[in-house]
């Protein structure tokens, strides 16, 4: 059995060495990485074997691969059978199950967002629901990550447990095809503009863009707002297709260069365009990454569209799944990418880290051109051409969403107020206090970069002039940091609210009403419908 076990490592190890000997790896290279496997492949052997305890060889070698990986980048992943289906689903916008977004703790799932029309949603689950049994099974006695039990073929049923403000309930939902759209919403924001979401770069992205372009060009849209804020990015080759629906064939968007020659490439639109002319503003905030700045930035180099937003998220590395044994792959950076300028906006370094192992922010940055001359600037995301104040993220903000305190109080809003119609929503400063009474009541705790300095100097003082005095001057420091912290709930206000009305028009009207109460409130898009209208002061920022 452990010899058998020596053999499977020796496979992959084997597999390594072929997919290496494609690329551009000189002949010392081959010696050492032959070595490193043998080492690495007598190692784990002869530890299985003669560990005191019983050890489970699998986990050892997930742990392993993933600690090694973690060294690159975060993109480059290994995808066991299970991921790899994920990302085949991700791609491909469509696959069979409950239809909600689910986050997954150590101990339950939980429901952040059902579809419209979808089995969770026709079940009755809520937002906030905290799924803690998937049939027999408690979510909390496995392993893995649990939302995988909630997909299953079409109508099949799957009966679930979860409690809902503090009461344990069951409902059965009957599982259905669940399709994942790169364009879930498109409207005229006015009489002559049209307004779409592009929320991802599956494999529907350029289709459905395009199908939107048409049918608002049919409704009168003589202006386009592309809004790709919050978009991760997705597959290459639709974000040039989805340039390619506003510039024309032959058209340079994307250079790839790595130190593996194939991966060298040229990427040009091949199509007819859409549409050249008509005039185009592409919103992008800090989430926007990947093919979301091909776009961005492409048209933007190319002068055929005002970016506007805040500094996009800095994502400029091309990954690549390669096939490796029984269904596995690795998801493995091979390139960097740039834009017609040619730029990278890349804006982590992760090959030189600080002493804490901490990829380095990029901040000197170099002066490309536009094709009409503009200055932009590479390695620090794409800075949008009319920044937006309210679309910045700031570090209260982000703390307040990732420790799920809006999401939480989002979700007792909805049990405690009646909201019939989006169009007379309107979250009150009255509510605001509300919610400075939440947080101030919940655990939440976030600790700023001069907080960590000052501890960390505290921890590691020098008795020489670290005396009792100082000290006490940074406990004070330390305090008053606390203190303004509480205060910047209020100067923060504009965009802690903002999200806070996203997550609480979601619960009432799901995402279509958000982009219905967007095209009424949301900053960003009244300033570039005002902005397109007004012809002289558009075409003079790009010329």
């Amino acid at each position: 059995m452990k010899k058998m076990l020596g053999e499977k490592i020796l496979i992959p190890a084997f597999a390594i060495v072929v997919l290496i000997a494609g690329s551009s790896f000189v002949k010392s290279d081959f010696f050492e990485i032959a070595k490193q496997i043998e080492i690495f492949t007598t190692l784990f052997k002869e530890l299985n074997m003669n560990y005191v305890d019983e050890t489970n060889p699998a986990e050892l070698m997930d742990t392993a691969i993933k600690n090694m990986l973690d060294d690159l980048d975060p993109y480059t992943k290994f995808l066991n059978e299970q991921d790899v289906e994920t990302y085949r689903i991700n791609n491909a916008g469509e696959y069979s199950g409950i239809g909600a977004l689910v986050r997954s703790f150590k101990d339950r799932l939980l429901i952040v967002e059902p579809y419209k029309d979808y089995p969770a949603d026709k079940a009755g689950l809520k937002a906030g629901d905290e799924i803690i049994k998937i049939g027999a099974i408690n979510v909390s006695d496995f392993d893995n990550n649990a939302s995988e039990l909630l997909k299953g073929a079409n109508n099949t049923a799957v009966e679930v447990t979860f409690k809902r403000q503090g009461e344990t309930k069951v409902a059965t939902i009957t599982r259905a095809a669940v399709e994942v759209d790169a364009v879930p919403f498109y409207k005229m924001a006015d009489d002559k503009t049209g307004y779409i979401v592009l929320s991802r770069f599956n494999a529907k992205a350029s289709a459905q863009t395009k199908e939107a372009l048409i049918d608002l060009k049919g409704k009168g849209a003589e202006k386009i707002i592309l809004d790709l804020r919050d978009n991760p990015g997705g597959l290459l080759s639709e974000a040039i297709n989805v340039t390619n629906l506003f510039v024309d064939k032959g058209e340079l968007i994307v250079t790839t260069k790595s130190k593996v020659k194939k991966f060298n490439t040229e990427y040009k639109t091949r199509n007819k365009p859409l549409d050249m002319e008509i005039p185009l503003v592409v919103l992008v905030n800090g989430s926007s990454a990947s093919a979301s700045e091909i776009v961005s930035g492409g048209l933007q180099d190319l002068d055929r569209a005002v970016v506007m937003g805040a500094r996009s998220f800095g994502k400029g590395l091309v990954q690549r799944p390669l096939k490796l044994t029984y269904g596995t792959q690795l998801k493995v950076t091979i390139s960097r990418y740039y834009t017609p300028s040619g730029r990278c906006i890349q804006s982590l370094d992760y090959w030189n880290r600080d002493e804490d192992g901490n990829a380095v922010q990029k901040t000197a940055f170099k002066d490309f051109k536009t094709r009409n001359g503009r200055k932009v600037q590479d390695g620090g995301g794409v800075l949008p051409d009319i920044e937006v104040a309210s679309a910045k993220a700031n570090e209260l903000t982000t703390a307040l969403l990732n420790n799920n305190v809006i999401f939480d109080y989002a979700t007792n809003y909805f049990y405690n107020h009646q909201v019939q119609d989006v169009s007379n929503f309107k979250f009150s400063d009255n509510d605001y206090k509300e919610f400075k009474t939440f947080v101030s009541k919940s655990d939440f705790s976030y600790e700023t970069k001069t907080e960590k300095t000052l501890k960390a100097a505290m921890t590691d003082r020098e008795e020489v002039i670290f005396n009792d005095a100082i000290e006490n001057d940074f406990r004070t420091l330390l305090l008053d940091i606390e203190k303004s912290k509480i205060a910047a709930l209020d100067d923060y206000q504009r965009e802690i609210k903002s999200k806070l009305e996203d997550e609480i028009v979601k619960r009432y009207f799901y995402r279509e009403g958000l982009y219905d109460y967007y095209l009424k409130n949301d900053d960003a898009i009244l300033a570039a419908t005002e902005l397109l209208g007004n012809e002289n002061k558009y075409w003079s920022i790009l010329k």
